[in-house]
């Protein structure tokens, strides 16, 4: 069976620079802690995996201190409880209607589907945020109908291939008839290494990053009101917008899917 696998943030929505970032800070600000982020300093922090890991390397454990949190396990808990505030904050501006999906996402999950394709979403943030993404994204009932592999379930977060290797292990999936999208070379490096035939769509945050071993790099998926632009860089694809035929054409010219 077919499989289309979605990272979650900068992916299914442009969720990061109108999302988290401002949910990260006013976790901050409420903790009363003298932390915030620009968005040229985010820019660096999403090179690392997961939102406690960003969160760790401002919280030293003098500042820990300084702010009524002695020790290393003090520490540990305003980690958690801030990340918590974090993605409360941040589920909030998803059901405001403040994201937009990002152009063909709705589309495709809703033909795979269809189709019978089997569609996940494998993502480091906390499951409960993805889901949020996900079904402002692409409605309740066709959320419904997607796998949600998310949070701290895996030893190693991407760029790691470990969360990949769990989706396909627990759906029993066929690596070569599997296609990911991903935005960022952290996250397309995870699939690739899981040996997943690769599609990137960078965000705001990820243009110009290294997409080496990816199948094909597209500004987006497109679709017919939003196609993807013209040029000799995006072949076959420009002028118009992803399809499944284009989803099993690639995973046959990469030695992947069916003949």
């Amino acid at each position: 069976m077919d499989a289309l696998i979605f990272d979650c943030d900068g992916v299914l929505a442009e969720t990061e620079q109108h999302g988290h970032l401002p949910a990260f800070n006013q976790a901050f600000r409420e903790f009363g802690l003298p932390v915030y982020w620009s968005e040229e300093v985010y820019a660096e922090k999403l090179k690392i995996g997961g939102g406690k890991e960003r969160m760790a390397g401002d919280l030293s454990t003098e500042i820990c201190t300084d702010h009524g949190h002695p020790g290393r396990r003090a520490r540990q808990r305003l980690l958690e409880q801030l990340h918590l505030r974090k993605s409360l904050l941040f589920q909030e501006r998803v059901r405001s209607g403040e994201l937009r999906p990002r152009p063909g996402v709705r589309r495709l999950i809703a033909d795979a589907v269809a189709d019978g394709w089997t569609v996940a979403i494998a993502s480091t943030a906390t499951e409960s945020s993805v889901r949020a993404v996900l079904e402002s994204v692409a409605g309740e009932e066709l959320a419904g109908k997607c796998h949600v592999f998310a949070g701290d379930i895996v030893a190693h977060k991407k760029p790691a291939p470990d969360i990949y290797l769990k989706v396909i292990g627990e759906l029993q999936l066929d690596p070569e008839q599997c296609i990911v999208i991903e935005d960022s070379a952290r996250g397309c490096q995870a699939a690739i290494s899981a040996g997943l035939a690769t599609v990137a769509t960078p965000s705001a945050y990820t243009i110009g990053q290294d997409f080496t071993g990816c199948a094909r790099v597209l500004p987006h998926l497109g679709d017919p009101e939003d196609p993807i632009p013209d040029g000799d860089e995006y072949g076959d694809l420009a002028g118009r917008h992803v399809e499944l035929r284009d989803l099993r054409n690639i995973l046959h010219r990469h030695g992947h899917g069916h003949t």
